[in-house]
């Protein structure tokens, strides 16, 4: 059964932190879709470092604006932001699902979070710290999702490189 999870970024700022969140992308299959403008250069070095060499394995779409993304993309929409009202492991997340992020330095515009209040999500943290970082938000938000679908397409058991964990250890 193939599922579809769909990422998205509005206005990232920090090549890093979206560096990171494309090799969170290739790593479980997501789909990237970046809302313009962006606060660097697609071939900054510090993106492309961030993603390893994992870029190969990236589904990757860019838009001009909001305006342009919402007509491509009919939703489901999430919007994680600290101001939402239910909590992201509280909610079903459906195939197609759009997982949405706000810039690094201002969130999600407010203007939008009123269309959808239902769909406004908050990953729980203390209220005297103001938020997590975008890359490790993604990350949470990704993984809640994949794991309410049962990990569709991922490997769910590793391999030692060296021993099988029939293996008896030597002494360490």
């Amino acid at each position: 059964m193939v599922l579809t999870l769909n990422l998205v970024l509005v206005e990232p700022q920090i090549p890093q932190n979206t560096g990171n969140i494309a090799r969170t992308c290739s790593v479980t299959g997501a789909r990237l879709h970046l809302v313009k403008p962006l606060g660097f250069e697609i071939d900054d070095k510090k993106l492309k470092r961030a993603g390893l060499d994992y870029w190969q394995y990236l589904d990757i779409h860019y838009y001009e604006n909001w305006a342009e993304f919402a007509a491509a993309n009919p939703g489901p929409y999430y919007f994680f932001t600290t101001k939402g009202r239910t909590i992201h492991s509280d909610v079903q997340y459906p195939d197609g699902a759009y997982l949405v992020f706000g810039r690094e330095d201002a969130g999600l515009p407010e203007e939008l979070l009123v269309t959808s209040p239902e769909t406004c999500v908050r990953i729980p943290m203390k209220s005297e710290c103001r938020s997590l970082n975008l890359s490790n938000s993604v990350a949470i938000a990704a993984y809640e999702a994949l794991r309410q679908w049962g990990y569709p397409q991922l490997e769910t058991k590793g391999h030692l490189a060296r021993l099988s964990w029939d293996d008896q250890p030597a002494e360490i």
